[in-house]
């Protein structure tokens, strides 16, 4: 199995991968979300992990883009709960890092642990591993990066403190996405769709009455732009459900009441 993530050993993607497909993958690293939907274009990966919104910062909007432009499909979810520690080179302490390096999203959810150590400077950097990887590579004093568990001890790093995040809670939610065009899975319980609806007053909230007509449990909606169109929206959601048949009577429904549908997979629910 080649999976892609966005990152490198040692990232929360990798441990997303393994902790998904087991430990005998090949790991296919890439620097940047884009990078990913071009791999299983070209036949070099058969899967790709995704984040796609997580507990504090929520959804991840240019990954719905790619997801739809690439025609990608979504087969699975995973949720993974997110723990930050702040690592550095074996021999230091707190009061020695004058910098710390870190994905944006990860010094986000860590801001109020840093009100403490005014004297540090964050930095906002591609990826939490890679930091990690630097700081050993170059043997980088007084240099911090917020990463795993994993990636302190694949880079040999010391944790100066763990668990720094913001809120404890916090979690991240991937989705695992092939280029399979037959989407439909009669054993699945979650579906997740794209529709554009017509500017009509009420022509949402249709929507949203045929899904609860069918019993169909709407987990997730949200709404991006339509590049082409000004100050027209597309909707994508997801939504669980206990009967296929219900279901696919809902997506039914559905079609004749938007202007648009497209349905992104259909998958069972991750655990949370």
């Amino acid at each position: 199995m080649r999976v892609a993530i966005q990152g490198i050993k040692g990232s929360f993607h990798h441990i997303v991968a393994e902790q998904y497909f087991g430990k005998n993958i090949e790991l296919l690293e890439c620097l940047s979300f884009s990078e990913m939907p071009v791999l299983l274009q070209e036949k070099k990966a058969d899967v790709l992990i995704m984040a796609i919104e997580n507990s504090i910062a929520g959804a991840i909007l240019p990954n719905y883009a790619l997801i739809d432009d690439f025609q990608l499909t979504i087969c699975g979810e995973y949720h993974l709960p997110i723990h930050h520690n702040l690592m550095a080179l074996e021999g230091q302490n707190i009061e020695d890092i004058k910098e710390v390096y870190s994905h944006p999203m990860a010094l986000l959810q860590c801001h109020k642990f840093f009100k403490d150590y005014p004297h540090i400077k964050l930095i906002e950097d591609k990826d939490t591993a890679s930091v990690a990887k630097r700081i050993q590579e170059n043997n980088l004093k007084g240099v911090g990066a917020i990463a795993s568990k994993l990636a302190a001890k694949t880079y040999t790093l010391k944790i100066l403190a763990p668990e720094i995040q913001t809120i404890k809670e916090n979690a991240t939610r991937f989705f695992i996405l092939n280029n399979n065009k037959d989407k439909s899975s009669v054993s699945s319980n979650k579906a997740s769709i794209k529709f554009i609806t017509s500017n009509d007053t009420g022509s949402l909230a249709e929507v949203l009455s045929i899904l609860a007509k069918h019993d169909l449990n709407l987990s997730k909606i949200q709404s991006m732009p339509v590049i082409d169109t000004p100050w027209k929206y597309a909707f994508f959601a997801d939504f669980i459900f206990n009967s296929y048949a219900d279901y696919f009577n809902a997506i039914n429904e559905i079609k004749t009441k938007v202007e648009t549908l497209k349905v992104l997979g259909e998958y069972n629910k991750g655990k949370r």
